[in-house]
């Protein structure tokens, strides 16, 4: 299974990579196929293989706050947003993220990969994002009795049957999924053209990273590790913290990454690497390591103690991060559509794990209805949002505007421009059969949670160091709503969604709103409410920019770090640019394009 300490402690492997998440475990799989290539994977959490909570289908947030799956990161004190400190989850162990997050797999507009390249990253389009995703993904077809009665699609020519990870429609499909989709059409919501295949505006079925067959995850471990644990190249060692990058003058003038520091047990031990280190830690820890190996902006290293061997400003900026809110409805009594909130009432939990061994009962439920539309779609506001966000982009751009950010923000004006036949569908309606949020669904009740959610956010954040010890967590700065257009479209998407909850047929089955009060009527009141409610959407991004150095760039468009000529980075952090989707899909597609682009085999 995985390695021991002296398997992995001064010896020298091809590449070593640190982090066995989601990009990790992916691109490990990919590099060791070569059986004259070795690979060592540094993984700071635990295996975590086979344990329920990851395992079953609707055990949504159950990990969160807990240590042996979560880092419990938690922001800064955010001024704009509610003056909280917001918690931020992420996967610990095996698997990453994608071992505790919500399955979800969306992929973006095609335009909004395109804006890749159109960033400086020739090769990274949506073409070749489609052919990678064939290697990813593994639809399974849903049952015949589930295609007649919902009416589920195939996505033929969207989706791959061939790829590592399982991906497919819940075994079991509530009825309230049907009401939620007619109540999208009342209010002027329509059908997604093609989810898959480069146009998710509308609603849609979404798939998620689970077998159908058995409502059981597929993750980066099931997918890419256990299938490939016994090759004799492929070496994982857990519990094994990166301190820092190694890295010593190389001959061009480069600095050459040879090896890693990592503490195991309250020990600092090394690895060799005699090709490359590749940092797959994740968009809060990469920026993280690169700094504490002394690669980031100078005035943070020297705060922090650290000798400075690479000037580079744009490590642990240009952080963007997606945001959610939700409310809760409760429904009437004698509605017999299945929800998932037996497995949060203590009486009924026995029951659904029996019936989860059988594959039934609520554990089988998934989150099969999203919808992504642009803003004008739901609010006459659209045009005076965009007029508002326009006048603060250009009074920011006098004031002057980190490098490469004024570019950014143009393309995401083009996005959210209304009229326009490529408006970009940023704002985000999420549907699920069950109550979603602390407080325990009561007994014998049963709810629906309905959340607008903004995905194309122009506030930029920071994450960066203040210490020299891997232990001692970096800072994380959000800067919610640092720009008023965000909080204008989180608002408008939220008044949109308590307006589902007014519309036939969904109307006709709630009894009421838990939260927010119904008297909460005012543009005011609702903004407060958001502020002191909503969460991360636990999609980070941006702060080892793929971008030209001169904006901001950490990484060129083969992912080496700037400065160095054997250090890349792969996972989510090397986005510039956030789009409208969630990122699980893309993170592993991305991973794909990396592994052919570390072996030299990727085409532009």
């Amino acid at each position: 299974m995985t390695a021991f300490l002296n398997n992995v402690a001064s010896k020298s492997f091809d590449y070593v990579i640190i982090g066995g998440g989601t990009a990790g475990l992916t691109v490990a799989a990919r590099l060791s196929e070569d059986p004259n290539t070795t690979v060592c994977v540094l993984e700071a959490g635990n295996a975590n293989i086979d344990g329920p909570a990851i395992s079953a289908l609707a055990s949504y947030g159950r990990h969160y706050g807990d240590e042996r799956y979560d880092w419990n990161h938690v922001t800064t004190r955010q001024a704009l947003g509610g003056d909280r400190r917001v918690p931020w989850a992420r996967g610990r162990g095996l698997g990453g993220s994608s071992a505790i997050n919500f399955m979800v797999w969306t992929k973006p507009p095609a335009e909004e990969i395109n804006d890749m390249e159109r960033l400086g990253n020739p090769g990274w389009n949506w073409k070749n994002y489609q052919k990678y995703a064939q290697k990813a993904e593994r639809f399974i077809e849903p049952s015949s009795p589930q295609k007649q009665k919902f009416g589920l699609p195939g996505y033929e020519d969207s989706v791959s049957r061939n790829g590592a990870v399982i991906i497919g429609f819940p075994r079991t499909i509530s009825e309230a999924e049907i009401l939620a989709q007619k109540v999208l059409v009342n209010t002027g919501i329509f059908k997604a053209a093609q989810p898959y295949g480069g146009d998710p505006n509308g609603y849609f079925w979404t798939m998620g990273t689970h077998d159908p067959r058995t409502s059981t995850r597929s993750y980066a471990t099931t997918a890419y590790y256990l299938p490939n644990k016994d090759r004799p190249n492929l070496t994982v060692l857990i519990r094994a913290l990166a301190r820092r990058v190694v890295t010593r003058p190389g001959a061009d003038g480069k600095l050459n990454a040879s090896g890693v520091e990592f503490i195991y047990g309250d020990e600092t031990y090394s690895v060799r690497a005699s090709k490359e280190v590749i940092l797959s830690a994740g968009s809060i820890k990469s920026p993280q390591l690169l700094e504490l190996s002394g690669i980031g902006q100078r005035a943070v290293l020297e705060k922090a103690g650290i000798p400075v061997k690479i000037d580079l400003p744009g490590v642990g900026e240009n952080m963007q991060e997606h945001c959610v809110g939700g409310f809760n409805y409760e429904l009437r009594e004698g509605v017999d559509f299945p929800t998932a909130d037996p497995i949060r009432q203590p009486s009924q939990l026995a029951m659904q794990q029996e019936l989860f061994k059988r594959g039934e009962g609520a554990f089988t439920l998934g989150m099969p209805t999203l919808a992504f539309v642009p803003l004008e779609s739901i609010t006459s506001r659209a045009q005076d949002i965009y007029e508002k966000a326009k006048a603060e982009v250009d009074r920011r751009a006098k004031d002057g505007v980190a490098p490469g950010l004024l570019e950014q923000w143009q393309i995401q004006l083009e996005r959210l421009a209304p009229g326009q036949n490529q408006a970009g569908p940023g704002c985000e309606l999420i549907f699920f059969a069950g109550k979603l949020d602390a407080a325990p669904p009561e007994e014998g009740k049963k709810y629906v949670f309905l959340a607008p959610a903004t995905n194309h956010n122009f506030s930029r954040g920071s994450i960066h160091v203040t210490s020299n010890d891997p232990r001692q967590e970096a800072e994380i700065d959000a800067r919610y709503f640092e720009h008023q257009v965000d909080l204008d479209i989180f608002l408008e998407t939220a008044k949109f969604v308590r307006k589902l909850a007014q519309a036939s047929p969904l109307r006709d089955v709630i009894e009421k709103e838990v939260a927010p009060v119904p008297e909460m009527g005012t543009d005011e009141q609702l903004a407060e409410f958001l502020k002191q409610t909503f969460h991360t959407s636990r999609h980070t991004c941006g702060t080892c920019s793929m971008l030209p150095k001169e904006k901001g760039g950490v990484v060129d468009h083969t992912l080496k770090v700037y400065g160095t000529d054997n250090l890349r980075v792969i996972d989510l952090s090397i986005l510039p640019l956030h789009f409208a989707s969630h990122p699980q899909a893309s993170v592993y597609i991305f991973a794909e394009m990396a592994s052919d682009i570390v072996k030299g085999t990727f085409e532009t």
